[in-house]
């Protein structure tokens, strides 16, 4: 049986998570805002249209967002999270074998497809999951992932293809490959195009047809990949058991500056508290702890940068275990007189939960904190984000980074859910 891959990518991913819940933006154009409400990072396709670009600076398009009445969204990183979980829990029951590839995008094995019926199952694939998570989709269908790849650009970019494209013996594959500039393969990076380039190899056909063993000598196996893949053979199997994350890292800039070590402190137990979440989640224990702080390198004033690393005297997962030596390292980096502008928390040397040894001369985790945090994370997780949290994070956040445009979070937090007025719904239908 050959390979099948199909890739599925979601469109406009953050922008469509809006327009889910908001209903008026359907053929608006919409921007999402990275942190502090900076850059544009995401954009519909009526944003696209009005020329807005990706990394350029919300203030510096103000003119055209108000002009042509662009709805600016606040990055709303627990909604966009829970609804790319719901795709790719749509996925995993439409397809044997999915490998999640990033928030947005999932390959799936569709070798048990047969190929007469692969359009017709790519299309189930997309109206399933707009009617199940209201994200639309695109679908691209071929041999390797790097076809895939391929494939999903087309199916996006040619409105003909209805957002499903198969690259199986399509009778334009070779013009196809032609039309690929080499900088937009999967893997390929500048330092490659320069190479390819200095060797006129222009389009994805171009490096098909080139020299394996050539690439290989100057590019390494990861070059002569790229060749087989382009020619069908895979070389990137699907990663259905991905490896745990070995580093976990949350960081931001604050809002505004800050100044009293009170501010900073909460700010750091609490990106300190989001990673030890996400070490539970993937099942794994830290056993070294890196805090930084830094002032902002552009403003005017005094600059200082430092991190202090720690290395726990017993591998762990637990916030308090956590927050107790962040607190060590923070007290350390501290000094009166900078204006802070950003923290950050990176927990490395990560290992399975599982493999822990206690050491004798260490005192166990006990049972009583595991438990506490275990039922705090349940509350939370069925109460919305930091219902319950360490008083150490402090009540007020008057650090968090900027987010003007934030909007609810709608199926993370039950105070933000969606109500309906059947009474109103009555007297609407009566008329």
């Amino acid at each position: 049986m050959s390979n099948i891959f199909a890739l599925v990518d979601c469109n406009n991913f953050y922008t469509s998570c809006e327009k889910i819940f908001y209903p008026a933006l359907e053929g608006k154009p919409v921007v999402v805002l990275s942190n502090n409400d900076g850059c544009i990072i995401a954009r519909s396709t009526e944003a696209k249209a009005l020329g807005i670009k990706m990394g350029v600076p919300a203030f510096e398009i103000s003119e055209t967002i108000k002009k042509n009445s662009v709805h600016v969204f606040s990055t709303n990183y627990a909604l966009y999270g829970d609804i790319s979980q719901r795709v790719m829990n749509t996925l995993t029951r439409l397809a044997p074998e999915i490998e999640i590839y990033s928030i947005d995008e999932a390959f799936l094995d569709l070798s048990g497809i047969p190929t007469k019926q692969l359009i017709l199952f790519g299309n189930r694939i997309k109206q399933t999951v707009l009617k199940w998570t209201g994200i639309p989709v695109s679908v691209g269908i071929a041999t390797t992932k790097t076809l895939a790849k391929l494939a999903n650009h087309i199916a996006k970019s040619k409105p003909e293809f209805n957002g499903v494209f198969n690259m199986l013996n399509h009778p334009e594959a070779k013009e196809i490959l032609k039309s690929f500039d080499i900088k937009d393969i999967w893997g390929v990076g500048e330092k490659y195009t320069q190479f390819f380039k200095r060797n006129n190899i222009y389009s994805a056909y171009d490096l098909k047809s080139a020299d394996e063993n050539r690439i290989k000598e100057h590019l390494g196996v990861m070059g002569q990949r790229l060749v087989l893949e382009l020619r069908g053979t895979v070389c990137y199997p699907l990663d259905v058991n991905p490896d745990t994350k070995k580093e976990i890292c949350t960081s931001r800039s604050f809002g505004h500056a800050i100044e009293k070590y009170e501010e900073l402190e909460q700010a750091v137990t609490s990106y300190v508290s989001k990673v030890a979440i996400k070490l539970r989640k993937q099942k794994s224990l830290a056993q070294s702890l890196l805090i930084f702080i830094m002032t902002n390198k552009y403003a005017k004033g005094p600059k200082y940068v430092n991190y202090k690393i720690i290395k726990l005297p017993v591998p762990s997962h637990q916030t308090t275990d956590l927050i107790h030596y962040a607190v060590i390292a923070l007290k350390k980096l501290y000094k009166k007189g900078y204006k802070y502008k950003k923290a950050g928390v990176i927990v490395s040397d990560v290992i399975p939960a599982d493999s822990r040894q206690t050491a004798l001369w260490q005192e166990p985790e006990t049972e009583k904190n595991k438990k506490l945090i275990e039922i705090i994370d349940k509350i939370n997780e069925k109460a919305g984000i930091e219902k319950i949290k360490f008083a150490i994070q402090g009540t007020e956040k008057t650090w968090q980074m900027r987010q003007e445009n934030l909007s609810p979070h709608y199926t993370t937090r039950w105070s933000d859910i969606l109500v309906v007025d059947m009474d109103k719904e009555k007297d609407h239908s009566n008329n």
